[in-house]
């Protein structure tokens, strides 16, 4: 025991130090904590507002009459309404919902467009779904498309009667706003650039100016030095998270809907964290001096951040290009912190994007103690 408490006592020294000096260097703290709030109001202020013009939709014909048909073709033709074609089914379209892609559902039920016994023309009750966070939007396409209707009844039997209705429904489901669904991106831009850059910058410049050769003459192992910087990166990670998400949650303007547990995105915020240093310390560990390490950490976080979803969603990329970003590191954890905070899911739900980030770890690490030098 007294063994293992000589070996951590210079992790614990390294971490402490390397925490105090985030707090002492004014440029560190700008980039840390002031930086990532920029982005916070910039996007803030073009996705925290409703201000559609149009309404993305799915649309899902459950008729097989003549009239439904027409009618779902003229849907589509309409410059009000963005129909998603490739949403299918009710699972794709609640799903979609729930993320934000769409704004309603569109329902056109198995009576739509039915002569009824007695009739001498169709009717039927049009629905439309909407999330419980969205009720705006939902109740507005329910009064455009009651509009459309009541235009239909005159021309089929005058405004007498009323053959076709709208029948506007909430899913009981708390959707995603557009902020909502932006705001784990830039959680993960804030890691990104603790977890990339500060390393490649910091450690280069400690090489130069021969201080971590003087580590090296003493009995100070990689694993120790390597080990206390992970954890201050990781405090410095979790401060910069809580500021952001304290001002998302107590500025009106971005009305972020947290519903997840606040330990279980602590969790992921600490891996995520450690995996994307991982790769600032192969980077800043093996590189001479900053000309050396600036290349490559650009040639690293860019794609990171322009494919990931940090700035817009993965979703509106080609397929193709969705597998391949699906891939990169910043990707699970940008999906696993959106799943807890606003999605309300566990720990056990986003095993798949723990794995991701575990296997990257292991890799990025193993590269990045093989790589690593003093000098």
């Amino acid at each position: 025991m007294e063994k293992i408490r000589r070996a951590l006592l210079p992790v614990f020294v390294f971490a402490k130090i390397d925490t105090r000096r985030l707090f002492r260097d004014k440029m560190a703290i700008f980039f840390v904590f002031l930086f990532p709030l920029i982005f916070l109001f910039i996007f803030g202020g073009i996705f925290g507002r409703d201000a559609d013009v149009s309404f993305n939709v799915a649309l899902l014909n459950q008729s097989e009459t003549e009239f439904a048909k027409t009618f779902a073709e003229n849907a589509e033709e309409n410059e009000v309404l963005e129909v998603k074609e490739d949403i299918t089914t009710r699972e794709e379209a609640d799903e979609a919902m729930t993320q934000s892609q769409i704004d309603a559902i569109v329902v056109l039920p198995e009576e739509f467009g039915v002569v009824q016994p007695g009739q001498t023309f169709p009717s039927g009750a049009l629905e439309i779904v909407y999330s419980e966070s969205n009720s705006q939007s939902g109740q507005t396409l329910a009064s455009i498309m009651q509009c459309v209707l009541e235009g239909v009844n005159e021309e089929l039997v005058g405004e007498a009667t009323q053959p076709f209705t709208v029948d506007a429904q909430a899913s009981g489901k708390e959707g995603l706003s557009s902020f909502d669904y932006l705001f784990p991106g830039l959680l993960g831009f804030t890691i990104l650039g603790m977890g990339l850059f500060g390393p490649t910058t910091v450690f280069p410049r400690m090489k130069q100016r021969g201080v971590l050769r003087r580590y090296h003459t003493t009995s100070l192992k990689v694993w120790q030095f390597v080990l206390g910087n992970v954890l201050s990166n990781s405090v410095g990670a979790l401060l910069a998270v809580a500021f952001m998400i304290i001002v998302a949650l107590n500025v009106p303007f971005f009305n972020l809907n947290f519903q997840g547990n606040i330990f279980e995105l602590a969790l992921v915020v600490i891996l995520g964290a450690c995996v994307i240093f991982g790769f600032g310390l192969a980077i800043g560990g093996w590189a001479k001096n900053e000309n050396q390490a600036a290349p490559l950490s650009n040639l690293i976080s860019f794609p990171m951040m322009f494919l990931s979803g940090t700035f817009f969603p993965r979703f509106l990329m080609p397929e193709w290009l969705q597998a391949i970003s699906g891939f990169l590191p910043l990707t699970p954890f940008i999906d696993g912190t959106r799943m807890i905070m606003v999605e309300g899911r566990h720990l056990v739900d986003i095993t798949p994007q723990l794995g991701m980030l575990a296997a990257w770890g292991i890799i990025i690490y193993l590269i990045a103690f093989k790589v690593f030098r003093w000098e």
